[in-house]
């Protein structure tokens, strides 16, 4: 998206809009050239306080395995990090992949960080099983893994309010009788799943619209209320970059770009370089491809350019929360973009249930 027609000023109704939506945070702990893995989690950390500090809802981390750009590998033990890190934020992830575990030890794990933090945990769960064959047998895991994911939730929901009946006498201590929010990360049929379990139904990328629409409309149209939620909950995530100008903002999304056209024609997802060394690359006919497609449709601007798109993306969807999943090179960047749009969403610090 561009400036068309130069500046705007936000009017009350896109305003009150964006005002009346909840703003959390995903950090995925990318790597950065000339930087390691140990680095990029402490990277997270810190940005967890600023989020925290703006007034985000939650911040949430991700779970990868043996990709040389990304250092979130273990989502629950960064999430305990972050956690004792701040004090009003909520922290979960985006999320534990529950083909990759038994539900057993997921629940465990879970029980232990609300138990150590109480009241601020979420259990954020996707259904993605290892990337490759390589990583997938390292995990003892296949591809038909994530088939039974529906049977996989409900035992770890059963795990934590205590009906599970597969195995007897056994118990996930200390997660029994506690409430931590679970969260389903989805696209398609997953939307499904998360209605017909009652569960919040996280949802991206924004760039894919309809696609994303007709998740969300499935998803609203099979819900069934369960003890875990009594309605509809709906997270839309994706890529927003605010700057003081249209370019900054774009030259924001350039580093990862560049990662996912490198990882698509190489096989390899690689750290995250400047900007400008992107720009001086002499790339191929499908490296090129590949990093412009990876340059649209997100969205970024200033504050006012994106609050149009934005008051749009949340009317469509009828969302009650926006995760913010941007990666960039620049720290710096980042938190301005950060604090760019908590300026924008009027978000102030404040603790709150789910």
């Amino acid at each position: 998206m561009g400036n068309a027609g130069g500046p705007r000023t936000l009017n009350n109704d896109v305003s009150s809009v964006i005002a009346s939506t909840r703003f959390s945070v995903l950090d995925r702990s990318r790597i950065r050239a000339g930087h390691d893995g140990p680095q990029a989690l402490r990277d997270t950390v810190r940005l967890a306080e600023e989020a925290e500090t703006l007034g985000y809802h939650r911040f949430w981390v991700s779970e990868h395995h043996s990709v040389p750009g990304v250092a979130g590998s273990a989502p629950t033990v960064l999430a305990a990090a972050v956690a004792a890190a701040t004090s009003t934020i909520r922290v979960g992830t985006g999320g534990v992949m529950l083909p990759n575990h038994q539900p057993l030890l997921v629940a465990e794990q879970f029980g232990v960080l609300e138990s150590l933090f109480p009241g601020r945990i979420d259990m954020g769960l996707g259904r993605s099983v290892g990337f490759t064959d390589g990583i997938r047998r390292a995990l003892g895991r296949d591809k038909s893994a994530a088939e039974d994911f529906a049977g996989q939730l409900t035992e770890l929901l059963g795990w934590l309010d205590g009906t599970q009946r597969s195995h007897p006498q056994v118990h996930a201590l200390p997660a029994e009788g506690l409430r931590i929010p679970p969260f389903l990360l989805a696209t398609g049929e997953g939307a499904g799943i998360a209605a017909a379990a009652g569960l919040p139904l996280v949802v991206g990328d924004l760039r894919g619209r309809e696609k994303l629409l007709r998740a969300v409309e499935r998803y609203r149209r099979e819900f069934r209320p369960s003890s875990w939620a009594a309605e509809p909950y709906v997270v839309v995530a994706g890529t927003i970059a605010l700057a003081g100008s249209t370019e900054e903002a774009r030259r924001l999304l350039i580093p990862e770009a560049w990662s996912m056209a490198h990882s698509r024609t190489h096989g390899v997802f690689p750290p995250l370089v400047p900007a400008e060394q992107v720009e001086a690359r002499t790339m191929t006919e499908k490296e090129r491809r590949f990093y412009e497609s990876g340059l649209r449709g997100h969205l970024h601007g200033t504050e006012d350019e994106v609050a149009t798109e934005l008051e749009t993306v949340i009317k469509e969807t009828g969302a009650d929360e926006v995760l913010v999943t941007t990666s960039t090179y620049d720290c710096a960047a980042l938190v301005d973009s950060l604090r760019r749009l908590s300026r924008m969403a009027r978000l102030t610090p404040h603790r709150s249930g789910w």
